[in-house]
């Protein structure tokens, strides 16, 4: 099953470097030894994801790239995009700030285009990092916000109030798992990869709270240090950097394809492929009747 009208925001990694460090996996003075190397490779792997993508059907907007912004190319954290909707992102590390404007003309050149319809801003006393800690779960009709490492708790309720549909605070206790979308990723037939230990108590009983157990996938600390949560999810297939057989054959079991777009360079970041990409497509469950 291939979704065909799977649309997706990019940004080419022209200026992509690990150049400053605002999380465990950054590391300025490691990039810089190889920095040639890598950059090279960092174009190759962004490639071969977005071939992997279109490959899939899906179709491919991009967002030009801007000097000075070296994690522009991690496009979830530009917003919360639902029913043709945008709540823009803001950000918590001034590094990364610059790239509020950028994303903002990104989203008013696609409303001039007609692919969006509301482009939205929060109240400058909230941080939210974008889809990169408010992650849409199709099967429930709901939003999971990540707070406490990136993200304010308090941006849940606004991103309930601005789409219409539940918004449940998950609280993040590890800081290699930064951002809700490097431990938590729904999938189509209704599971969800997610890392234990990304988790405060509190947050995993929320979730085991509104999900049966089968339908919680556990990624274990191996493949969870390769990002594999970090994952695209369109139709049966599976898109990610890595992952280790086990996790791969339970995925397969229940009837999804892992297609591999290795993305070791931006690992080095803290991004993997769901980081790279921002879905603009999705649609609740009342936007889907209205059309039905």
């Amino acid at each position: 099953m291939v979704a065909n009208t799977a649309r997706f925001l990019m940004c080419e990694p022209r200026h992509f470097g690990v150049t400053y460090a605002i999380n465990p996996w950054m590391d300025p003075t490691s990039w810089a030894r190889r920095s040639h190397t890598l950059i090279s490779a960092s174009r190759r792997e962004w490639a071969g994801l977005h071939r992997a993508l279109g490959g899939l059907g899906a179709a491919i907007e991009l967002v030009p790239p801007v000097p000075g912004l070296p994690d522009l190319v991690f496009t979830a954290n530009a917003a919360v995009v639902l029913d043709r909707k945008v709540v823009l992102a803001r950000f918590r590390y001034p590094e990364r700030a610059g790239e509020e404007p950028h994303f903002e003309a990104a989203f008013r050149a696609l409303q001039a285009r007609g692919l969006i319809d509301a482009v939205t801003t929060l109240p400058e006393s909230i941080v939210l990092e974008g889809a990169g800690d408010c992650v849409f779960d199709r099967t429930r009709n709901m939003f999971w916000t990540g707070y406490g490492l990136r993200s304010d708790r308090g941006a849940a309720a606004l991103i309930g109030q601005a789409f219409a549909v539940e918004a449940v605070p998950l609280e993040l206790a590890d800081p290699r798992f930064y951002h809700l979308d490097t431990a938590f990723c729904p999938l189509t037939g209704g599971e969800a990869l997610f890392v234990p230990e990304a988790f405060t108590p509190l947050a995993l009983a929320a979730l085991r709270e509104r999900r049966a157990p089968e339908e919680l996938i556990e990624v274990g600390i191996e493949d969870a240090s390769k990002l594999a949560a970090n994952a695209v999810c369109i139709g049966d297939a599976i898109v990610m950097s890595d992952c280790g057989e086990r996790l791969r054959s339970e995925l397969s079991e229940r009837g999804y394809r892992v297609l591999a777009a290795p993305l070791p360079s931006f690992l080095r970041s803290g991004g993997s492929a769901f980081c790279l990409t921002l879905r603009l497509d999705l649609q609740s469950r009342a936007a889907l009747a209205a059309v039905a």
